[in-house]
C-alpha cells in the first residue's frame, strides 16, 4: 500500500477564507457566533450562526462560472484552489487522469430549493430555473473543482451527512493507497444557513435556541444545549509520498490509518455506548501500527449536544482505556460552529496546524465540568507535541469517520 501524505491545503470559513487567516484567529481563541443576517429570523427559535464573511466569489473564480454555482460549490472551489496553490502543484506539468476530486456536501443547495419553489408557487412550472437541478444537486461541488481545475481522475461525492468531509478525505486516501490516483483534492462543502436548514435542524431540537454568542457553542459543558449551524469548505490535496517527492513537494504531514463504521442504532443519535465511534478510532490506529498511547491528540466531533458530547466521550474510553485521560482533547465547533458536510475537511485541517506548530487549541467557553464527562477537554490551549492526530466525525444515520495523521518524517 502507498504512503499518503499531504501536501496542501484551503478554507472558507466563519473564521477566514484562507488557511492562514483561520488559524491565527483559532490561535487567537476567536469565536464567530452572531446574529443570522441572510433572513429575517423574528419567528425563528433560532437567531445565532456561524456564517461566512467578506467572501466574494471572483476572488476565487471566473466571475461567469461563479454565477452558475450556488454557494456550496463556490466554496468548494475556492478552498480547492487555495490547496493546489499550497501544494505547489503545477497543474500543465501533472497528468490530470491521475488527479481526482473526492469532495462532499451533506446536503447541496437549500437554497436553491427554496427560491425555485417560491417560484413554482407562485408563477407556475415554466418559470422555474432550468439550472435548478445542477445547481441544487450535492455531486456538483465535487463536479465543479474537476471542472475548474481540469481534474479528470476519480471523481466522487460521499455524503455521509456530517461524517461528509471526513469520509471524502478517507476515501481519497484510499484510492491513492490503491494506485488508483497519484493525487487526490478532497475535503467538504455546506451553506446551509437558511430558512429551511435552520427550520429543520430547530424542529428536531438539534439547534441550541442561546442568543449569547459566549455561551451558545459549548462542547462538553454540562449547560450545552445544542450545535450552532455553521458553513465554509475545507479542502487538502493529497497525494502517494512517491509523487510528491519526485516533484519536490513541500510535505505537511502523513495520513497513517482511517476507519469508518456503522452504528445501525438510531438516524440521529449516536450509539449509546460509543462503540461504533471507537471501532473507527481503533481501526484508524491498527492500520497506522501503533498503540492507543501513541496518540496526543483528539479534535472530536464535539458538537455541543447532549448526546454526541456524552456518547463520544463514552467511545474514546471505549477506545483508549486509562489513556483516554492523558489525551487532550478538543472541539473547533466551540469556536465556527457545525459546518455539517465541511466539519471533517477543516478539522482536519486543524489537525494538521495541531502538528505543524506542536499546538492544541482550547474548546473555547468550555466553564462548567459534566459528571459524566471527566476526560480533559482542553480548556486552556497548549503546547505540546503532537506527532499523532485523530479527527472524528459522526453523522446522521450512524456514520462514524475517524482518521489518523502523523508528523512526517522521512
Amino acid at each position: 500500500m502507498k504512503r499518503v501524505v499531504v501536501t496542501g491545503m484551503g478554507v472558507i470559513t466563519p473564521l477566514g477564507n484562507s488557511v492562514d487567516t483561520f488559524w491565527d484567529n483559532i490561535k487567537q481563541e476567536k469565536i464567530a457566533f452572531d446574529k443570522i443576517t441572510r433572513f429575517d429570523t423574528t419567528e425563528y427559535k433560532t437567531k445565532l450562526a456561524a456564517e461566512v464573511k467578506d467572501f466574494n466569489p471572483a476572488d476565487f473564480m471566473d466571475a461567469k462560472a461563479a454565477r452558475r454555482m450556488e454557494r456550496f460549490s463556490q466554496y468548494a472551489v475556492a478552498a480547492a484552489g487555495q490547496a493546489i496553490k499550497d501544494a505547489g502543484l503545477d497543474l500543465e506539468k501533472e497528468d490530470l487522469n491521475r488527479i481526482g476530486v473526492s469532495v462532499g456536501s451533506g446536503i447541496g443547495s437549500l437554497e436553491a430549493i427554496e427560491k425555485e419553489h417560491k417560484k413554482l408557487l407562485e408563477k407556475g412550472p415554466k418559470r422555474v430555473n432550468p439550472l435548478l437541478v445542477p445547481l441544487m444537486i450535492s455531486n456538483m461541488a465535487a463536479g465543479n473543482v474537476a471542472i475548474t481545475y481540469g481534474l479528470k481522475g476519480k471523481c466522487t461525492n460521499i455524503v455521509t451527512a456530517c461524517a461528509t468531509g471526513t469520509h471524502s478525505i478517507g476515501d481519497a486516501y484510499r484510492y491513492i493507497q490503491c494506485n488508483e490516483a497519484d493525487v487526490m483534492v478532497c475535503g467538504g462543502t455546506e451553506a446551509a444557513i437558511t430558512p429551511l436548514g435552520i427550520s429543520g435542524f430547530g424542529s428536531l431540537t438539534a439547534l441550541t435556541d442561546s442568543e449569547d454568542p459566549k455561551r451558545c457553542s459549548i462542547p462538553f459543558d454540562k449547560e450545552r444545549s445544542g450545535f450552532v449551524m455553521g458553513e465554509g469548505a475545507g479542502v487538502v490535496v493529497i497525494e502517494s509520498y512517491e509523487h510528491a517527492k519526485a516533484r519536490g513537494a513541500h510535505i505537511l504531514a502523513e495520513i497513517v490509518g482511517y476507519g469508518a463504521t456503522c452504528d445501525a442504532f438510531h438516524i440521529t443519535s449516536p450509539a449509546e455506548d460509543g462503540d461504533g465511534a471507537a471501532r473507527a478510532m481503533l481501526f484508524a490506529i491498527n492500520e497506522a501500527g501503533i498503540k492507543p498511547e501513541d496518540v496526543d491528540y483528539i479534535n472530536a466531533h464535539g458538537t455541543s449536544t447532549h448526546h454526541n458530547d456524552l456518547f463520544e466521550t463514552r467511545a474514546i474510553k471505549k477506545a483508549f482505556g486509562e489513556h483516554a485521560k492523558d489525551i487532550n482533547i478538543n472541539s473547533t465547533k466551540s469556536m465556527i460552529g457545525h459546518l455539517l458536510g465541511a466539519a471533517g475537511a477543516v478539522e482536519f485541517i486543524v489537525c494538521v496546524k495541531s502538528i505543524l506548530d506542536d499546538y492544541i487549541h482550547a474548546t473555547v467557553g468550555y466553564q462548567v465540568p459534566d459528571e459524566e464527562l471527566d476526560l480533559n477537554y482542553t480548556k486552556e490551549a497548549v503546547s505540546r507535541p503532537v506527532n499523532y492526530a485523530i479527527s472524528n466525525s459522526l453523522g446522521f444515520g450512524g456514520h462514524n469517520g475517524s482518521i489518523l495523521v502523523k508528523k512526517f518524517t522521512e
